[in-house]
């Protein structure tokens, strides 16, 4: 069956039908990792937009249930030149298009997504509608669409306890559309993670007596995240060891007074190159964001730049100075990679045992 993207500047791109029926309007956006399409499905910090694979063969290792990044598939459609539909895994569970009719995403292929993805890098993000009649496409109504309120709508909604095999410290994790393998990388280095809402007052935070704070990745525009903002603010005064990915690493910069922007197309994709300003090495990393933080907006008496992306200059870490803290806007936790970054979880753990020393020297 036919199916369509329709943009919101009247382009139309004609291809086929897969996955599940029904028109759909979302941000356009493309990813150019070529592979952990699963982990990419699954990643809450795509909701409210359609995911473009720059990569032309998707599904050939089938999908599997291992390798999902969270309990639900929050793309509101996907887009590739080609699907598998003989894939070939020893974990293979079902077929990719098996996999988003169960899950009910509408997914489009047999478009030149190369071709796409220039339109988008030349024009920023868009906004489009994939149906399978562009007759029913309202240019007006798609160029209208927002994503709104996308935390509230991925954020799990009770405290919940993940311990780990042999407790070394407790971590209030603030869930704005976690990605699971940050839970995972913590308890394996012997965290108690106490996996919070993304609107958890400050004072049932500390009520846990947490070693550390960790502000998880997740969508939208951060700074229509102002609850969150003012309560990170008063954790803040507690002092407390904390490290942020992607959501997190903004929020906390807008929560020390600093900017953020949205970037003309994102950065999407598992090979992105950062520097360290500290070293001067570089590392290829997983990124999933359409905004960034301003680097002319930070206060170098508050914080320094940690990371810088190779390939626009834009921020990509901060160090803060007044408090044990640090943020990375890219993935050092991704599956199916890169793993360069894998590091900075140790880091963390670096200054949870440091404040916990301080804590018993103090106590003397």
């Amino acid at each position: 069956m036919d199916r369509y993207l329709v943009l919101e500047n009247g382009m139309i791109f004609k291809g086929k039908a897969f996955g599940a029926e029904g028109d759909v309007i979302a941000e356009i956006v493309f990813t150019t990792a070529m592979t952990g399409y699963m982990e990419t499905l699954t990643d809450k910090s795509y909701y409210g937009q359609a995911v473009v694979q720059t990569f032309p063969l998707i599904g050939n290792y089938g999908t599997m249930t291992e390798d999902m990044e969270s309990d639900r598939v929050s793309v509101s459609a996907y887009i590739v030149r080609e699907w598998c539909d003989a894939p070939s895994n020893f974990r293979c569970e079902k077929d990719i298009d098996t996999f988003l009719k169960e899950k009910h995403i509408p997914g489009l292929y047999g478009i030149d997504t190369r071709a796409l993805t220039r339109v988008l890098r030349e024009n920023g993000t868009m906004n489009g509608m994939i149906t399978d009649d562009p007759a029913r496409a309202d240019l007006e109504q798609i160029r209208a669409y927002k994503i709104t309120a996308a935390v509230d709508h991925v954020s799990d909604g009770e405290p919940v306890l993940i311990p780990a095999q042999e407790k070394r410290f407790t971590v209030a994790m603030l869930d704005f559309g976690r990605k699971d393998n940050i839970v995972r990388s913590l308890v394996k280095r012997g965290c108690d993670v106490w996996l919070m809402p993304y609107n958890t007052s400050p004072a049932d935070v500390l009520e846990k007596h947490p070693d550390g704070l960790f502000l998880t990745n997740g969508p939208g525009d951060p700074a229509e995240n102002t609850e969150v903002i003012a309560n990170l603010q008063e954790l803040i005064k507690a002092k407390l060891p904390t490290m942020g990915i992607c959501l997190g690493h903004q929020l906390l910069a807008l929560a020390h007074g600093f900017k953020t922007s949205k970037l003309k197309y994102g950065h999407r994709g598992a090979n992105q190159p950062v520097k360290n300003t500290e070293t001067g090495s570089v590392y290829i990393s997983s990124q999933n964001h359409g905004y960034a933080v301003v680097s002319e907006s930070i206060d170098h008496e508050i914080a320094k730049e940690l990371f810088v992306n190779v390939n626009d200059q834009t921020n990509e870490g901060l160090r803060y100075k007044k408090m044990p803290a640090f943020s990375v806007q890219f993935h050092p936790e991704a599956c199916g990679g890169p793993k360069d970054t894998d590091f900075l979880f140790d880091e963390f753990i670096k200054l949870l045992e440091e404040n916990k020393e301080n804590e018993v020297s103090l106590c003397r």
